[in-house]
């Protein structure tokens, strides 16, 4: 198990070097000047303009900026941002927010996703399998957008249950409704991968042969069906809660969510390198941390699996 964390850790350290390469190359490729563009529409004199991009390494080679760039990544050290800030403060205050509301979608899309998912495959062709696949079809086709504006004017203004806006600091009360719409459309996905599966594992053999065995379905569901369902269910809500990190830019802007997804869209379209990559950088390692848990978690679900040592 040891060796195979430490050939794991190995192999993240190209793919970290590699993505902050490509997204530090793209953000320096993007056309315009973002330090003209900073100044709105003030025209300042070459003076200032050069000393501002001496400020930013913006006056050296795209390769120098980025060995500069990663030696401070090394250092603990991950720039400044256009508005003076040190982009380590902004990772600070926005991270946790982000964090707090991609556990809570996850949290909602997994236990409500994997309960309505096993109760559907348990009862393939009933009434409620056909009901729950309507609904997940429904929500899947919908854009996040659509259902945000609707649940936000229905269960926030005119029912009153949430807040419609996130308040000032990002209370996880305030969090729950763009949670929700977070959650809706991998909840989709969740309950029809649930399904599937608990539909594939009870028809195996050692399902038949623990019920020939006389053990009871509250035994055999919870061990041998659902146990067994879960290792494509786990992998999915390992990639989802990455995604969910770092995709949920139109959740955060239409609730007013102090994040990552609204602040990483602000770097973009200002030009700021140091921001965009230090955020990406984060990601990577969050992807890739989740991914080697998930792998380590299989064990657990799975006693056949092992790893090679």
């Amino acid at each position: 198990m040891g060796g195979y964390i430490f050939r794991r850790v190995l192999q993240a350290v190209p793919v970290l070097l590699g993505t902050t390469f490509l997204i530090y190359f793209m953000v320096f490729a993007m056309p315009g000047d973002p330090i003209v563009a900073l100044f709105g529409d003030k025209t300042p004199s070459p003076q200032v303009l050069e000393a501002v991009r001496e400020r930013y390494n913006l006056d050296k080679p795209f390769i120098v900026q980025y060995f500069i760039y990663l030696g401070g990544i090394f250092r603990g050290d991950f720039g400044i941002s256009f508005s003076g800030q040190a982009v380590s403060d902004i990772l600070v205050k926005t991270f946790p927010v982000t964090l707090r509301l991609a556990a809570l979608a996850v949290f909602f899309e997994m236990v409500a996703g994997i309960t309505i998912g096993l109760v559907s495959g348990l009862r393939k062709g009933k009434f409620f399998d056909a009901s729950a696949l309507v609904v997940s079809l429904i929500l899947i086709s919908l854009p996040i957008f659509v259902l945000a504006f609707t649940l936000q004017y229905l269960l926030g203004i005119k029912l009153g249950w949430f807040r419609a806006t996130v308040s000032s600091g990002a209370p996880l009360q305030d969090l729950i409704l763009p949670a929700i719409v977070l959650a809706s459309i991998s909840f989709a996905q969740i309950v029809r991968l649930t399904r599937s599966s608990v539909i594939e594992t009870s028809g195996q053999d050692f399902v038949r042969t623990a019920a020939s065995k006389g053990l009871s379905r509250r035994r055999i569901i919870p061990v041998h069906i659902l146990r067994n369902s879960l290792i494509p269910v786990v992998t999915y809500l390992a990639v989802d809660f990455g995604t969910l990190m770092v995709g949920a830019t139109v959740t955060e802007g239409i609730f007013n969510v102090p994040g990552v997804g609204r602040t990483l869209y602000q770097a973009i379209l200002k030009g700021e390198g140091p921001t965009v990559v230090s955020f990406v950088t984060v990601m990577v390692l969050i992807y890739l941390v989740v991914n080697l848990l998930v792998d380590l978690f299989y064990a657990v679900l799975d006693p056949r699996i092992r790893y090679a040592k």
